[in-house]
This record gives C-alpha cells, structure tokens and sequence, in this order.
C-alpha cells in the first residue's frame, strides 16, 4: 500500500521535507533567541539605569567608548563652553520641541556634546540660552551617537545654519572647527529653565518594533514546518486513496476506457440491434 513511497518523485518529496523541517524549525529557534536576547538587554539595561542615578559619576575617558555597558552611566567633564546648536524636532512628555546643544571643549582637545536642556515650540536660537562661561564642570548620562532614521531621530535635510538632525560625531565634524568626541552627555539638571532630556536606551537593544518582529518570525517559521508535514500527510493520503480505490475497481486501470455509468454492456446493444 505503501510502496509508492519508494518512486523516485515520492523520493524527492520526502528529501524536501526532511530538509524543510529541521531548517524551519532551526530558523524559528534563532528568531526566538533573538528575541530573548533583547529581553534581556531590557531587563538589564532598566537595572542598569536604575543603578546608574544613585552611582557616582565617572570621568568621561574611562568610559570611552560607548557600549551597551556603558550607555547611561553618568560621565563627567571639565573644559569650556564653545559653539551652541540646536536639533529641532525632538519631543519631551507628549510636547514637540528641540534640544540646546552645546559643544564642550575638554583638555583633551576634542569637544564633548553636552545636551544642556530642552526647550517646546520650533527651533528658535534667540530663546536658547546662553552657556555659562569659563571653565566648568558638567555631569550627565553618556549616550552613543545618534545615527540618523534610528530611535525617532529625524532625516530631513537642509536645515538653517546653526542646527543639525542627529548627535553624532560624523555629523558635528562639519559644523564645528575641532575633533568631537563619539559620544553626547545629556545633563542632570538642565540649565537656566530648560527641561532635561532623559538617557535613552542604545539602539538594538529593549523590547523595540525589531524585538516583537524576532517574536512574529518565530511564529511564522514554526507555522510553515507545520504546514510542510501538514501537506506531506495530505499527499500521503490522496495517494493511499487512490491505491485502495484502483485495488478496488473504482478506477479504472491503465488502458482501460471508463464505460459510461448505466451502460449494460454488449449484451444490451446486440439486444437493442435485434
């Protein structure tokens, strides 16, 4: 009954489906590890950030570079406030708004961006204030450079002079006269009325849009090797069946031309002839 199994296209169909399987099988597990993964970066980095506002601040070499470790840990800096920026389109609490960017120059050489505040409304550089001169200290959460399109960041070019779309240190190298530091500080306590802006989480990691797509993957991978022993079975059957229904004469053999139903046979022509 079942010896149809052993032809060569029965051949064929098996090897496809025990290959299909394992690799369906196979793909919806490392989607579902995926997704795990970024489980647990959520729940780390939510201690991790936890940990970091009671934590005493750092100086920002030892911190360089930003990593998934390092992200939101609270850095400090000394040096002297230069050229001030905005970066418009950034919401805060439901509000739209933009962000006071100034860059801060360290010893090193190189500037540090300092996010000293938010303020609501468009980009406006006459109601941003001022930094404070001299020399000064600044302590905030360190943050990767944004990269543009990724989490909220705008993409719209053509801005007015004195303002960027993402804090980045490819960005900035164009703006400002000195290196930058690959990396952004947004304050503790915002300056001179302004609101501060809060630590995000590094890209890639949390439970984002990308992490319940790793989940859906897996549902799909796992749906489609059911499917795959789902229609084996069926074709399985199909066949079965239509072994038992030749074996059984309901359908007629090879050669063999199907008589019309309700026919007699010769016997009932030669008498219809007579």
């Amino acid at each position: 009954m079942y010896r149809f199994l052993l032809t060569p296209r029965w051949w064929g169909i098996n090897v496809f489906v025990l290959l299909a399987i394992p690799f369906c099988v196979f793909m919806g597990s490392w989607q579902l590890s995926r997704f795990d993964a970024r489980v647990d970066d959520h729940r780390n980095l939510t201690k991790q950030s936890a940990a970091a506002r009671t934590e005493a601040p750092r100086p920002l070499a030892g911190l360089l570079p930003v990593d998934k470790r390092t992200s939101g840990m609270r850095a400090t800096a000394t040096g002297r406030y230069g050229k001030q920026l905005l970066v418009p389109d950034r919401e805060l609490d439901g509000r739209q708004g933009y962000y006071v960017l100034t860059l801060l120059r360290t010893g090193s050489g190189k500037a540090l961006p300092v996010v000293r505040g938010w303020l609501p409304g468009d980009a406006d550089a006459a109601k941003a204030p001022a930094p404070p001169a001299g020399e000064v200290t600044v302590t905030g959460a360190l943050q990767a450079s944004e990269s543009p399109g990724g989490s909220g960041v705008g993409t719209r070019g053509g801005l007015p002079s004195g303002q960027t779309a993402a804090i980045s240190a490819a960005s900035l190298v164009n703006l400002v006269p000195y290196d930058v530091y690959d990396a952004w500080v947004t304050l503790d306590k915002a300056d001179s009325g302004m609101k501060a802006v809060p630590a995000k989480a590094p890209e890639g990691s949390g439970l984002d849009l990308k992490a319940f797509q790793n989940l859906g993957y897996t549902g799909e991978w796992f749906v489609f090797a059911g499917f795959v022993v789902f229609m084996w079975f069926r074709l399985v059957r199909r066949e079965v069946e239509a072994a038992r229904d030749a074996e059984l004469g309901l359908v007629p053999g090879d050669g063999e031309p199907a008589q019309a139903h309700g026919s007699g046979g010769p016997q009932e022509e030669r008498t219809a002839a007579v």
